[in-house]
């Protein structure tokens, strides 16, 4: 499954992170990766950020199931990938 969304220039994390270079903090790709994947128990296994974010950014989000609940995930902007990783998913009660 894939999901794509822009980081918007008005963004509220932007103006202080960092001033005069504006960067999407890494909390909120993963916070737009839990949402994609749609699971609301899920836990971070393992993420790996590899280029900055900016405004105006459209980011891919790829998602791919995996044995054991697990979903690995990648995020692409611009043809580079911007941060990978895996969650591990808790089945719904």
């Amino acid at each position: 499954m894939t999901t794509r969304f822009e980081v918007p220039a008005g963004h509220p994390a932007l103006p202080g992170h960092f001033p005069g270079r504006p960067i999407l903090p890494g909390v909120v790709l993963l916070d737009a990766v839990l949402q994609a994947a749609g699971h609301d128990r899920a836990h971070l296994l393992r993420a790996k950020f590899i280029a900055p974010v900016l405004p105006g950014d459209v980011v891919e989000i790829a998602l791919t199931p995996r044995s054991g609940g697990r979903i690995g995930f990648a995020c692409a902007s611009g043809g580079r990938t911007v941060l990978s990783g895996e969650l591990a998913c808790e089945p719904a009660p």
